[in-house]
């Protein structure tokens, strides 16, 4: 048992933890570093609140500990880059169900006693009721449409957003009823439940994938401010101030992705662009792409004095990294040098490129923000496109019947040559054709990521 003035006063230096850990978030560089100060933090907060007087059963804690400690362990081994955005929808649904029960338990248990909470108390029980159930069927969806469970286009039907809106409508009000009248019938409470996990569903559905890493990070957002809104009902400083910084910074990430595809985040969850994805008035009809093969590119990329990789969700897909770092290796001890231009929202979630070229030890200076990078590409000898697709699409410039026209590009058709590594010419994320892929100055070099890498890494070995 520790006292109350302890308590709180430990619980504020964690809150500084949570502060500076999030601030070292901000560059690769200090990432781990943050993560570890975060970390630290938690597990402060932990230990207090089991040593506090208002811990009950240590039993039953335990138990979860050891499960959800378990469960932790288990995917962080297990799950492959590849699936880490859909890891991240996951665990902010985990995070929004574990204050839809808090806030649950906590409304049950006055209304069995027949007390009546405080207007503040019971509206912020009713926000994290709404909040945390938004979040976790919104994540589940979320996770659905990245995994390819379900489709991950724009579902939409006649009259959605009035649906959505009475819906909400009708949330509103029987939260309303439960504050204003404490001896309600029980199954308002229910139906508050059941309506606010379908829409966290209706909500989440129209967006298609193009749009998915601005909804991860916003369902983070929504996972943090349903624990503020715990916090407040459980009387915990900590949780509210871990919450609202959880809560703010996915809300301004959510904002800076989407200045960075040139749309509002109202756009972003109202507007369903997924829905009309393929729709450009410009077709491919007439015009010719040119290929090469493994030695060609291999020649050009030898002899480059400077070269700029564009990585996309293909290289993730291939888990090509370590062989992306074997060939930057090799064109820098020629004495050309390499970097990396990343799209604020290139992969399918916040970070995406940097934690994946982090993994294979790639320099975090090398890693070029876009506006960075793109003064750079007209002097750049060779630019390797390597399974990125709109994020390098110049009909975001140039064709404004384009779903992504007026959103800013890495401007890889700047480069003297350009070097696209796919599969095959199947469209990206917005479901629409790469104007790059016929540009005089692009060559296609056709196959999987991770085969056509090694190759090129042997080819120039002999070059």
């Amino acid at each position: 048992m520790i006292g109350i003035g302890l308590e709180r006063l430990l619980y504020l230096v964690a809150a500084v933890l949570f502060i500076t850990g999030l601030k070292q978030l901000q560059s690769p560089e200090t990432a781990r570093k943050g993560n570890q100060i975060s970390a630290l933090g938690m597990l402060l907060a932990i230990v207090i609140t089991l040593l506090s007087a208002k811990t009950m059963t240590y039993g039953t804690i335990m138990a979860g500990l050891l499960v959800g400690g378990g469960i932790g362990l288990y995917l962080a081994r297990s799950v492959a880059m590849t699936s880490m955005p859909q890891m991240v929808a996951l665990l902010n649904g985990v995070g929004g169900g574990s204050s839809l029960l808090v806030a649950t338990a906590e409304f049950l248990h006055m209304y069995e006693k027949g007390e009546a909470a405080t207007v503040d108390v019971a509206l912020s029980t009713h926000l994290g009721v709404l909040i945390g159930a938004v979040t976790l069927t919104g994540s589940a969806i979320a996770w659905a449409k990245l995994q390819e469970v379900m489709t991950g286009k724009a579902i939409t039907f006649g009259g959605q957003m009035t649906v959505n809106g009475l819906l909400f409508a009708v949330i509103a009000g029987l939260a309303a009823w439960l504050i204003m009248v404490p001896t309600a019938p029980l199954w308002a409470f229910y139906a508050l439940i059941g309506l606010s996990l379908l829409l966290g569903v209706l909500l989440v559905i129209p967006i298609g994938g193009a749009d998915m890493p601005v909804v991860i990070s916003l369902l983070n957002s929504y996972s943090g401010i349903a624990a503020a809104m715990t916090g407040f009902v459980i009387k915990s400083e900590v949780l509210v101030i871990s919450g609202a910084l959880v809560g703010s910074s996915g809300i301004i990430l959510s904002q800076i992705m989407c200045k960075a595809m040139n749309r509002s985040l109202g756009n972003v969850l109202f507007g369903a662009s997924g829905a009309t994805a393929g729709k450009s008035t410009k077709s491919s009809e007439g015009l010719t792409v040119a290929s090469t093969n493994v030695e060609e590119a291999a020649l050009q990329l030898a002899y480059a004095q400077q070269v700029i990789i564009v990585p996309g969700y293909g290289l993730a897909v291939a888990q090509a990294q370590h062989q992306v770092r074997e060939l930057m290796d090799l064109i820098e001890k020629r004495g050309g040098t390499v970097k990396f231009a990343i799209h604020p929202v290139a992969g399918r979630m916040p970070g995406h490129m940097n934690v994946l070229l982090a993994e294979a030890n790639i320099p975090y200076d090398k890693l070029i923000d876009m506006d960075d990078i793109n003064p750079e590409f007209e002097r750049t000898d060779v630019c390797l496109v390597i399974g990125a697709n709109d994020v390098v699409n110049p009909a975001a410039r140039t064709d404004a019947s384009s779903p992504i026209f007026g959103m800013p590009i890495l401007n890889a058709d700047q480069a003297k040559r350009c070097i696209v590594m796919k599969r095959g010419m199947s469209a990206g994320f917005a479901g629409i054709e790469n104007e790059l892929f016929y540009n005089p100055k692009t060559q296609m070099l056709f196959g999987d990521a991770k085969g056509t890498l090694s190759k090129l890494v042997a080819e120039v070995k002999q070059v």
